[in-house]
């Protein structure tokens, strides 16, 4: 395969954007840096086809997310070693509330987890969600819905935000 600028270009324009919506996504660097590599491997097998269309980080993004909620091959398979680490290593956390709710996002399934970045991060809506995973609005909606019960669960009563007024009012008389 020749070398194309074009595909170099995007690569060192926009590798450090896919990066961090990769870590999004994953909620580790190790994790999200092997799926922008497999999305951009994937991403330049097409190149020919993409780069002609209006936005080729929408591929990007869309190939991301659509590997992520995908069960990996590598990701079955166990790795073995006789080395044991000296000690074990854990990325330093936000303290308090912010620990607590990337926890609890980590916790998700990796479909309810998707919606909620492609939502909340990419600001996508219900359709495009769809679109991007393949799947109906209605799974949209109900993996959304089902996320989003579980983050409030991990979150204690007194850490949530001030429930919004009712806008309906019942008994009410014109």
């Amino acid at each position: 395969m020749e070398p194309d600028p074009l595909f170099a270009d995007f690569v060192a324009e926009r590798s450090d954007a896919l990066l961090r919506y990769g870590y999004v996504l994953t909620g580790n660097t190790h994790d999200a840096a092997d799926l922008v590599q497999e999305a951009l491997l994937r991403m330049r097998r097409a190149w020919s086809r993409v780069h002609r269309k209006d936005n080729p980080e929408s591929y990007a993004r869309t190939t991301m997310a659509r590997l992520h909620i995908a069960t990996w091959r590598l990701r079955r398979r166990e790795l073995l070693t006789w080395d044991l680490p000296e000690r074990e290593h854990h990325d330093a956390l936000p303290t308090g509330m912010e620990e607590q709710m990337w926890r609890a996002l980590s916790g998700l399934p990796r479909k309810q987890r998707a919606v909620l970045v492609l939502r909340y991060y990419e600001q996508l809506s219900d359709a495009e969600i769809a679109q991007v995973l393949g799947v109906s609005r209605g799974t949209v909606r109900s993996q959304a819905s089902r996320a989003l019960d579980k983050l409030r669960d991990a979150v204690p009563q007194d850490h949530r935000l001030p429930s919004q007024p009712s806008t309906t009012t019942q008994g009410s008389a014109r």
